[in-house]
């Protein structure tokens, strides 16, 4: 029985150990082989002093390596930790240092990029470096990537599934990111129930083009792993290249967010690429329905799967193919192994067509948030029902996500109760973008909004006010917001407003009648 995150990789070695496990433009790794480099890149995190539950970031882009690494660490009794590969040295010194991270895994370039941060980080100890070094004079050791693998059997068990197995950082509604644990039972639950209801196996070549630090994109190793399928890696830069990935490796399911999506159906697709592709997967925000149809007039063969999900949970709700046509504006039901709850603020369960928060409960349901409690206590709390006997608490993820259902059980997103934005399928603090902005000191006061935007979700949406007899350059603005933030956080519009921001009866920035206002004249639409 697989208890373990690293076991799927063992699993399928002892299972397939010929079949193709992973791609990478020209690489190619059977099962045997990934299985090996794991066990290698295991016993280098031991030999390095590596205690249990340690932490081990990766930032580097998709590619073998980084997926070894991921692995690796889980297999030596440590914490992973994916570092999104956009994100600029200011935002993954912040992951650094919240969660005390020991050994950093990255290339030869991004550790120069780094040079100046890591004399911020005292928790960290050693860089494993794929490439030459290029910074001797630092204080933390510096290790090369092992060009070798060790056939020898991995280091003793020092897990077991309730332990931690990643932390994965997500933007919250203020502040800056904050780190979403997850156990190994979360994301072999995980792994189970997504390829149950996508039929995964081995004769599946998933496309991850996602970043590993989504949820949603980890899965796709997960669930490829779990089935002893193939994942093909890529870092695409237009969507075109996805297509032609898709017929030159024979893909047959691929999961993107919907601004990739609205681009993808705009593209002839090549008649090798439909036949190959059994199915599509769309998360991250709600896909626009004109996408949908457009995907499925050039795909007919293939499955459509509308999905939701949290970071705190993984994945919540799928929407069966055979549904699609009947309510394409439903988010489906609860996937295999979870129960997903509306509830009233008094905690009852609301009926059928009444608005009420999204709660999840079951194996899915994470550890809570790294060295939070006071945000972990705000969205995981006690399961609104509970058998009457049972005596320990269960926990849920209340999710801040309004819905309802229909007379059927199918479930329909309505809002988000927080001020979140929801932009290429990223979640944005307003509060980090208004940070960075302030530390220009280029304004007097900002807001960041979440307008509606046709193809990304939600576009981010700067007002700025200036102190009186000041003067404002918009462009020299958005481009310190360019040098600053990484890409999905740069504001495509900066809007100067005519006088002081408004105040709600709190004090504080009105976000929402701001938002009303900018929404009504929507730069986004221009």
């Amino acid at each position: 029985m697989i208890t373990l995150i690293h076991e799927l990789i063992l699993d399928a070695a002892y299972r397939y150990p010929d079949r193709e496990a992973l791609v990478y433009r020209q690489e190619r790794l059977d099962y045997r082989q990934l299985a090996l480099s794991t066990a290698t890149l295991a016993k280098l995190y031991l030999n390095l002093g590596l205690k249990k539950s340690d932490r081990i970031a990766v930032y580097l882009e998709k590619r073998i390596e980084a997926v070894v690494a991921l692995f690796g660490a889980a297999a030596a009794g440590g914490v992973f930790v994916p570092i999104n590969p956009v994100l600029k040295p200011q935002q993954a010194e912040h992951i650094l240092t919240d969660c005390n991270v020991r050994i950093l895994v990255t290339s030869s370039d991004r550790l120069a990029s780094l040079a100046d941060i890591l004399p911020n980080c005292p928790d960290l100890h050693t860089i494993i470096v794929i490439g030459p070094n290029k910074l001797p004079d630092l204080r933390i050791a510096i290790v090369p990537w092992p060009e070798q693998t060790v056939d020898s059997k991995l280091p003793p068990h020092r897990t077991i599934g309730n332990d931690m197995a990643a932390i994965l950082y997500t933007s919250g509604s203020t502040g800056k990111p904050k780190g979403v644990v997850l156990s190994h039972q979360n994301m072999i639950a995980g792994a189970h129930s997504v390829a149950s209801y996508l039929c995964n196996n081995a004769d599946d070549r998933i496309l991850a083009v996602l970043p590993l630090s989504f949820d949603y994109g980890l899965s796709q190793l997960t669930t490829a792993f779990l089935s002893g399928a193939c994942a093909v890696l890529m870092n695409h830069l237009l969507p075109r290249d996805i297509i032609r990935i898709i017929d030159k490796e024979r893909i047959t399911g691929l999961a993107a967010v919907p601004p990739l999506w609205t681009q993808l159906a705009q593209l002839d697709w090549s008649e090798a690429a439909g036949r190959s592709l059994r199915y599509f997967t769309n998360s991250g925000g709600a896909m626009p329905k004109t996408t949908l149809a457009a995907l499925r007039a050039r795909l007919p063969h293939v499955q459509p799967y509308l999905m939701y999900g949290l970071t705190e949970a993984f994945r919540s709700t799928y929407l069966d193919p055979e549904e699609v046509d009947r309510r394409p504006d439903s988010m489906g039901k609860a996937i295999p192994n979870a129960e997903i709850l509306v509830v009233r603020e008094d905690g009852s369960l609301c009926e059928p067509g009444e608005p009420g928060e999204l709660v999840h409960r079951g194996a899915l349901v994470s550890l809570g948030y790294w060295n939070d409690r006071e945000k972990t206590a705000e969205r995981f709390k006690p399961v609104p029902q509970s058998v009457q006997g049972l005596t320990l608490t269960e926990m849920a993820v209340w999710s801040g996500d309004t819905v309802k259902t229909d007379d059927e059980g199918f479930l329909y997103f309505i809002g988000r109760r927080d001020e979140m934005i929801k932009t290429s399928g990223y979640r944005v603090s307003p509060t980090e973008v208004e940070e960075v902005i302030y530390t220009t000191k280029m304004v007097s006061e900002v807001a960041a909004l979440g307008i509606t935007h046709p193809e990304l979700g939600q576009c981010i949406v700067a007002v700025v006010s200036i102190a009186p007899g000041e003067m404002l350059d918009t462009t020299e603005l958005m481009m310190e917001c360019k040098r600053r933030l990484p890409a999905y956080m740069v504001p495509a519009h900066i809007l100067i407003h005519d006088s002081v921001l408004p105040r709600n009866p709190n004090g504080k920035i009105d976000r929402k009648n701001l938002a009303l206002l900018y929404e009504r004249d929507n730069p986004a639409m221009e």
